[in-house]
């Protein structure tokens, strides 16, 4: 139907069909018997016999490497990538289902295949270059066989590789935790809301999920500020810095101004929580007694009254962004987080402050009071959503 919805209205508009001749194709096609798609008990048994089979082979080979040869070592490296890939082109007529379960495989064996011919032929070590190839190779497979988890590996890929190569080259300097940590929260938003309403279910489920949980990473990453471990630690360098934001603020900017300010807001937003969040920090000193007639300085960082206020603020905005984009998921995020920061701060502000049996009916007191009137305010925005969308559905 929604491939020949713009056809009737436009074959209506022209007067070559009309009001009722419209309303007959509709209703005959609404009768046609439509293909059964893949339900979740076949979807889940594809997912876990790919994770199973990558695993077996990952342990057999491990089980007899130390008894193969360079020569057979590499045979086997190649073979276990082309196989499954050969595999997959085979029941790709007859199953898409497991001719694409087959194709993720073979691709996920094609990064372990790219470090194993570093290891056999003991190539000069640099690991992002690895991941790099990876990555090529994932896109390649898009490109080839227009495939959502090809797509989704690529578009995993290629951020871990810019955030490795990033780790290579700020290894033990200072700040080189907090700029990872703007990278992910960056590219975590960016996934999360650029492929809202997509088609693409697949690509868009797997992304928003492990895009949620990297911002909460990105987010504990930033906090740890600039913290050094010695005094011979300098900061990041010049050019690394440059590198690092044109990769994590300039390319998602470019890539979501195609979609005007619905794509610019949420990162132009998030880019000023990730500049702002790592100098909302406290520092103190503790002293410390270990029983040796000696006392220990230790000096201790971690976030301050702005930074709590800060990732509220910021859940509030997803809730926001999800309202004005009609996203239940995104809604459900922004109210998650903005709990998990009511908690947060809690525990780490407020627990040790009290008596244990205070702090604990003030904890509970907090689930449920708290519980309740978000899910409230979570009801009723999600209840405001949906009449909205029947405002706009009558209006059509």
């Amino acid at each position: 139907m929604p491939d020949i919805e713009s056809l009737l209205n436009r074959w209506q508009k022209a007067g070559v069909l009309d009001s009722g001749t419209v309303a007959r194709i509709r209703a005959f096609e609404e009768k046609q018997e439509k293909p059964s798609g893949l339900r979740w008990q076949g979807l889940t048994a594809l997912i876990l016999g790919g994770i199973l089979l990558a695993c077996g082979v990952v342990l057999f080979v491990s089980a007899h490497w130390d008894q193969l040869g360079p020569g057979a070592r590499y045979l086997v490296v190649i073979a276990m990538v082309a196989v499954f890939h050969i595999a997959g082109g085979y029941t790709r007529k007859s199953f898409q289902g497991v001719s694409t379960a087959l194709h993720a495989v073979g691709t996920v064996s094609t990064g372990a295949a790219i470090a194993l011919v570093g290891q056999i032929f003991n190539i000069q070590e640099h690991w992002p270059a690895a991941i790099l190839m990876w990555a090529i190779a994932a896109l390649f497979g898009w490109i080839l066989l227009h495939d959502q988890v090809q797509q989704t590996l690529t578009l995993l890929l290629f951020p871990a590789w810019m955030i490795s190569e990033f780790s290579f080259s700020g290894d033990a300097h200072i700040g080189e935790i907090a700029y990872m940590g703007r990278f992910l929260f960056l590219w975590s938003i960016f996934y999360l809301t650029i492929f809202l309403g997509s088609r693409r279910k697949v690509t868009q489920g797997i992304l928003f999920v492990v895009s949620a949980l990297a911002a909460i990473v990105g987010t504990g990453m930033m906090l740890e500020g600039w913290t050094s471990w010695s005094a011979e630690q300098s900061f990041v360098h010049f050019g690394t810095r440059v590198w690092i934001w044109v990769a994590m603020a300039a390319l998602p900017l470019c890539v979501a101004a195609f979609k005007g300010h619905k794509g610019l807001i949420p990162i132009a937003v998030a880019l000023v929580y990730a500049i702002s969040l790592p100098w909302c920090y406290r520092t103190w000193t503790e002293t410390l007694d270990w029983g040796d007639g000696g006392k220990h300085v230790y000096t201790r960082t971690g976030p301050n009254l702005a930074a709590y206020l800060l990732v509220a603020a910021f859940a509030v905005f997803v809730c926001w962004w999800g309202v004005r984009q009609a996203s239940r998921a995104l809604v459900n995020l922004g109210i998650v987080g903005f709990a998990v920061t009511v908690a947060w701060f809690y525990w780490s502000s407020l627990f040790d402050k009290m008596s244990r049996s205070l702090a604990l009916i003030g904890l509970g007191i907090l689930f449920l009071a708290g519980g309740w009137a978000l899910e409230k305010m979570r009801r009723r925005l999600l209840a405001g959503m949906g009449q909205k969308d029947v405002s706009v559905e009558e209006a059509k």
